[in-house]
């Protein structure tokens, strides 16, 4: 594959040619299968990120292009021989042109997306500056989300009163399947990588908590994953960024999302906390099976009634009317543990199937201390302190539970 990037104003624009054995046809590196429709597409950055580092470009562009690449990539500029050694061992693929020095940087910054995860991060790092990604149209592929309303987190960013930068890209209509989406998990990050030449960033701050790091709770695996190749610090996503000077920090990667709602509610942001996807201006739809979700993760923290006019019929209600596993089940055990009236609910099916008690589920109110080990240096003071002072860490049991955990 052959990659360009070229800027015009504030906005990079890239550009990528397949080869003969490249395919159309690929899968994101949790597994999930993904469909290529077009080979172009751009990032606005604004009057920051006019000249980033080559290793930033290449890794900015990896995130889009890693899943068609079968032998080879060709950077529109030379990479330094770190980071083409992170690409060999990680992906098995040729990079070059090989020519550039290794970069590095100082400061951290927060992937924000304005939900409960991120902004439990931003609370702990008060001073770190926010990069918000806002997708927005292509000009060649329809948008057929147009209930997605990515304006209105944006505006929701721009009242923290923190130093913000919203990056605007249309990398998510790429894909024919799904559409809109990622082609990696990590393009989010595609702004903080374009604009850490010009903010010294040295790391990047992401709200992935302990389900998505240590559980693979998603789409993914759902069993304890230690060697999670998306976020272990040994994997070859965190040893690419790393070589690139802009290591992937997970401060929240040892607490569960009940934990993180806390951190998140009781911060000085709590008013602006947005999970929703649909929404307007006036607050979440509570209509979306997101909504409903974190409603039940939110009432468990509060101790009171599920509030909500979706039933067990409604289609966001359909996935816990059907035996485990589920995405992200440690949650969903958790809040049908806690949540007063739960037969009352849509998720009286799910209590009834996986049978969490408060005590089966106490672990997930503390820390995962290997979470605070594995956070690089910089950072992990910090991060330890925050954990220990206002989370508390899981016992030995406690941490053989995780350990132990499985929903398949």
């Amino acid at each position: 594959m052959r990659v360009q990037w070229t800027r015009d104003a504030d906005v990079w624009r890239l550009v990528f040619l397949l080869d003969p054995e490249d395919e159309t046809t690929g899968a994101c590196t949790d597994g999930h299968p993904i469909e290529l429709r077009t080979n172009s597409c751009h990032v606005r950055t604004g009057d920051a990120g006019a000249s980033p580092h080559p290793d930033l470009l290449a890794v900015a562009a990896w995130t889009v292009v890693a899943p068609w690449v079968r032998r080879r990539v060709t950077f529109d500029r030379p990479i330094s021989a770190g980071l083409a050694e992170a690409l060999r061992t990680g992906w098995g693929v040729d990079a070059g042109p090989v020519g550039a020095d290794a970069r590095s940087g100082t400061r951290l910054a927060v992937s924000y997306s304005g939900g409960a995860d991120s902004m439990a991060v931003a609370d702990m790092f008060p001073d770190a500056p926010f990069v918000h990604f806002q997708r927005v149209s292509h000009p060649r592929v329809p948008n057929r989300w147009t209930h997605y309303r990515a304006e209105v987190l944006a505006g929701l960013a721009r009242q923290t009163g923190r130093e913000l930068h919203v990056v605007q890209s249309d990398l998510e209509f790429l894909l024919s399947r799904p559409r809109p989406g990622y082609p990696e998990h990590h393009a989010v990050t595609v702004g903080a990588l374009l604009l850490a030449g010009d903010l010294d960033l040295g790391g990047v701050a992401l709200g992935y908590e302990i389900g998505s790091r240590w559980l693979g709770s998603d789409r993914y695996v759902n069993r304890y994953t230690p060697d999670n190749p998306m976020w272990a610090p040994h994997g070859k996503w965190a040893r690419l960024y790393e070589a690139a000077g802009l290591p992937l920090v997970l401060p929240v990667g040892g607490v569960s999302e009940p934990v993180t709602m806390r951190m998140a509610m009781g911060s000085d942001l709590a008013h602006l906390v947005r999970w929703c996807l649909r929404g307007d201006s006036s607050g979440p739809c509570q209509k979306c099976g997101k909504c409903l979700r974190k409603e039940l993760i939110l009432a468990a923290v509060e101790g009171r009634p599920l509030k909500t006019t979706l039933t067990a019929r409604s289609v966001p209600a359909r996935a816990w009317q059907q035996p485990p596993p589920y995405s992200g089940q440690e949650t969903i055990e958790y809040g049908c543990a806690r949540v007063p009236g739960i037969e009352d609910t849509p998720f009286a099916k799910a209590a009834e199937y996986l049978g969490a008690t408060v005590e089966s589920t106490r672990w997930m109110d503390r820390c995962y201390p290997p979470s605070i080990d594995e956070t690089p240096e910089p950072w992990r003071e910090r991060v330890g302190a925050y954990m220990r002072e206002k989370v508390g860490l899981m016992t030995a049991d406690e941490q053989r539970q995780v350990e132990a955990w499985a929903a398949i």
